[in-house]
């Protein structure tokens, strides 16, 4: 009987207390944001993703909370669309190539001038430097200096240091999203 007050819960939860947030995850090209996204809708890590051309949209049910991602591309034609999209949602997700040093730069460049925008004051920041397993890849402190991101104010920040391909740090993650934008 246990099992079917579990069901009957978890649907009552689903139905009448679900939340749905919208999550806009932007990066450079190559930074992992496709792979990232699969591996946290449940699917497979693969190796040979293709360039985001545009935009995808997933869901990610984690518990009562749904979370509408956004996966922009990163490539400079596209950029331009990111505060579009990045406009009232919940949170903003910056995934970083912390193992693509030479990339550093112009990912802080484009990061910085995102949120130069009025109309994004206020909504919460975590930078993911993914790629953790790979060697020579900046710590969190590291990526949090050369992203210049004490200089950021106006909203929440975090960073992590995150793999899409080991899976490492996906449920902080997840669990920084639903806790950040709940509210």
């Amino acid at each position: 009987m246990a099992g079917l007050f579990k069901i009957i819960y978890d649907w009552l939860l689903r139905t009448f207390w679900a939340t749905e947030m919208d999550v806009t995850m932007i990066g450079l090209q190559n930074a992992g944001k496709t792979s990232l996204l699969r591996v946290l809708a449940g699917g497979e890590f693969t190796i040979d993703s293709i360039p985001t051309v545009g935009f995808n949209m997933k869901r990610v049910q984690k518990g009562h909370v749904t979370l509408k991602c956004w996966d922009l591309g990163g490539q400079p034609r596209f950029r331009s669309m990111w505060e579009r999209y990045c406009r009232g949602v919940n949170a903003i997700v910056y995934i970083v190539d912390a193992a693509d040093k030479a990339a550093i730069p112009v990912a802080m460049e484009e990061l910085h001038a995102l949120l130069e925008k009025p109309v994004l004051d206020g909504i919460p920041l975590l930078v993911l430097g993914n790629k953790s397993d790979l060697p020579n890849k900046l710590s969190v402190d590291e990526l949090i200096e050369a992203l210049n991101m004490k200089a950021i104010s106006h909203r929440e920040v975090s960073c992590y240091g995150i793999s899409a391909k080991e899976e490492t740090n996906l449920d902080a993650v997840l669990e920084w999203l639903i806790n950040k934008t709940a509210h």
